[in-house]
């Protein structure tokens, strides 16, 4: 702490359901005038918001929990706090507390809101906070949000799941699924806009499902509609669709609607029938292909984007085949690829069959190869044309080019006028990479 000045340090592992949890924490705390700090050594308030989909996500909350001890010592009224997915599990808070006594405050997914509650709280009490909800409650509008980016944001249109993939452990750490009211979806949109912010993604483990809770009855194609129309808005994302309620309604919208970007995030997860049955997909290999068909012909130019699970329990060479070869038929513009992790309480982790690890790690490769090859396929179709595109900021790796993305979420990096940063501009395409495009301003 420097001139009484209060400052914290968050760090983020998972999904961007995550991130803007974290963004509401951070609202939170900057509305009790603490700043944001990326030193941990001089933060009054520690944070790590976890994440569980994946077993190397634990091992780094693990590490870097052991690191914060040293802290705790020199700074005895540092408050640490760890929450999010991972501390949903069962067991997990105690096991938190048992390796790391150090830690003050420990809440989970359906707690966040209260956490200035807690943080008051752990300043006054002589004991370790525990609070974790196994229920969900309503939906808690009006948390102040610090966004990390003033271009792009993420808001989120519904909470949890009830698909129940076997592979996941989502539903039982997030809940059941929770529809936000559309006029609330629509002010906070329209705020952002009216602040300044271009491109909007609209976030739900599987946005197809909107509205099913909700009275009058209204659906995610009907909400896509009522944000299209909001003044002065530019771009509309989502993320992330079922394959099993992607309706042609849906398609339709996204095809009629013209501030909805051409990009549609698919998951497969497998070109395997019978794996998908395995994973409780409720959609077989033909189905997945008759639903890219329709988007194709509904939506031109679309690019289509997804997550794919190598070493599912029970995968075969012929099951590892089938899916290269969707790959290669479908022709991704990218994909999310993930070798399987055992999740602890999901159907998945008690089945037979568990494929050894230096196994996975070869399939893994080998369907990279193919997706990757892809990549530069849909890329090269870019190559010679003149795209709109809204600018990021600097280039990561070439400080003296803008980067930015277009409709259809390719990153493009080119030379232009740094003023243009936060705007919309169209870039001529000169040479297309396997993962990003080159080009120039006009």
């Amino acid at each position: 702490m420097i001139n009484n000045i209060l400052e914290y340090y968050i760090e983020t592992w998972g999904c961007q359901m995550n991130e803007e949890d974290s963004e509401k924490l951070s609202g939170m705390l900057m509305q009790l005038g603490y700043i944001k700090t990326n030193i941990k050594e001089s933060a009054d308030v520690i944070i790590f918001n976890t994440c569980c989909v994946r077993e190397n996500a634990e091992f780094k909350v693990y590490g870097n929990l052991g690191e914060l001890k040293r802290l705790k010592k020199i700074n005895s009224s540092l408050i640490i706090s760890v929450c999010g997915c991972m501390m949903q599990q069962e067991g997990m808070p105690e096991t938190i507390l048992k390796k790391y006594p150090f830690v003050d405050i420990i809440f989970g997914t359906h707690n966040s809101h209260k956490f200035i509650e807690y943080l008051h709280r752990a300043r006054i009490e002589d004991k370790s906070i525990i609070e974790i909800s196994s229920k969900e409650e309503g939906i808690i509008e009006g948390i102040p949000v610090d966004r990390d980016n003033s271009i792009k944001a993420y808001v989120t249109i519904m909470y949890g799941c009830n698909n129940f993939c076997t592979y996941c452990i989502v539903p039982y750490v997030r809940g059941r699924e929770r529809s936000r009211k559309p006029i609330d979806i629509e002010n906070e949109i329209k705020d952002l806009v009216e602040r300044g912010y271009k491109d909007i993604t609209l976030l739900g483990q599987n946005v197809n499902s909107y509205g099913k809770d909700l009275e009058p009855k209204v659906d995610f194609a009907d909400l896509l509609k009522r944000v299209n129309v909001i003044p002065n808005i530019k771009r509309i994302r989502f993320l992330t669709s079922h394959p099993k309620d992607l309706s042609s309604k849906v398609i339709d919208t996204i095809s009629d609607c013209e501030n909805v970007c051409e990009h549609v995030h698919l998951a497969v997860q497998s070109g395997s029938s019978k794996l998908l049955k395995k994973m409780n997909r409720k959609y077989d290999r033909n189905q997945y292909i008759d639903l890219i068909n329709e988007i194709r012909i509904k939506i031109p130019n679309v690019a289509i984007t997804t997550d794919i699970i190598i070493g599912f329990p029970g995968e075969s060479e012929e099951d590892l085949l089938e899916t290269i070869s969707l790959v290669k038929e479908v022709q991704f513009d990218s994909a999310f690829t993930y070798i399987y992790s055992k999740r602890k309480g999901t159907p998945a982790n008690e089945m037979t069959n568990q494929i050894p690890e230096d196994i996975k790690h070869k399939r893994f490769n080998r369907l990279v190869v193919a997706i990757n090859e892809c990549c530069a396929n849909k890329n090269k179709e870019y190559e010679g044309k003149t795209v709109e595109v809204l600018v990021e900021g600097f280039s990561k790796n070439d400080s003296t080019k803008l980067t930015g993305r277009t409709r259809t979420s390719k990153v493009v990096n080119f030379c232009g006028n740094p003023e243009h940063i936060g705007q919309l501009i169209n870039v001529y395409i000169s040479k297309a990479n396997s993962f990003s495009l080159n080009g120039e301003e006009i």
